[in-house]
């Protein structure tokens, strides 16, 4: 029995799953980032003033816990109040360390400020997350931004390390990058809100669904092409 060549159809049929596997990586890399970072909720604030912020962290394993958060205060800008609100299995150590420079606030000085939060006891099976929140203020007014550097455990003794600065503007985004709150002037202050924050985020997720979609469908229009040009090439061909 002979068998015939492969067609250029069959050529092109049989590449159809590599072109689907490649939009598959390239969809997960568009999607995955923004669910598995360690991240402040909202992620913006207004300077001098006094915020609620929960520190969101994601179980990034299919086969482990998060059993254990240590997220670091910037020491640079020092924040004189800070309070953790209780958290259900979780209990926080608040470590404090003694201030070169008192801050003065509408209490009277401030000698000493929190270093590092710990919370500990509880877990975050996988596929689930956990929202720390923590009260902090007055936050400072000669910074844009404060960086919390944090550390997940995991029941595996795998300890991730979220500590990479920030990317500049425009810049790709670091493989861990550590949780920042961007501190804007009382004309922005607006954006701090957990509503606006929930929009932000919510559009966020809009673009990275509506790009994955046109990615998808861009790949499903080159495979289209490239078939139909063999095809109208072969008919040419037998004609």
């Amino acid at each position: 029995m002979t068998t015939s060549p492969p067609t250029s159809r069959n050529r092109v049929l049989r590449r159809i799953p590599a072109i689907t596997a490649a939009a598959g990586v390239i969809v997960l890399a568009a999607a995955g980032p923004a669910l598995a970072h360690v991240v402040v909720d909202p992620s913006a604030a207004p300077k001098g003033g006094e915020a609620t912020i929960d520190f969101k962290v994601p179980n990034e394993q299919d086969n482990a816990n998060t059993v254990k958060l240590e997220v670091y205060l910037p020491t640079d800008h020092p924040i004189a109040s800070v309070q953790t609100e209780p958290v259900p299995g979780w209990t926080a150590t608040i470590s404090k360390y003694t201030l070169s420079k008192p801050i003065t606030t509408d209490d009277g000085q401030v000698t000493q400020a929190v270093s590092k939060i710990t919370w500990t006891g509880g877990k975050i099976a996988p596929g689930e997350f956990q929202q720390f929140p923590v009260a902090v203020g007055p936050l400072p007014t000669d910074t844009g931004k404060l960086v919390f550097k944090a550390l997940q455990t995991y029941d595996n003794n795998q300890v991730v390390r979220w500590i990479d600065a920030p990317a500049a503007s425009g810049g790709p985004e670091p493989a861990h990058p550590a949780p920042t709150l961007t501190l804007t002037d009382s004309a922005e202050a607006t954006a701090t809100t957990p509503a606006a924050s929930a929009n932000a985020s919510a559009s966020d997720t809009t673009a990275r669904v509506l790009a994955i979609v046109g990615i998808v469908m861009g790949v499903a229009g080159v495979a289209y092409g490239v078939f139909t040009t063999r095809r109208r090439s072969t008919q040419s061909d037998q004609a």
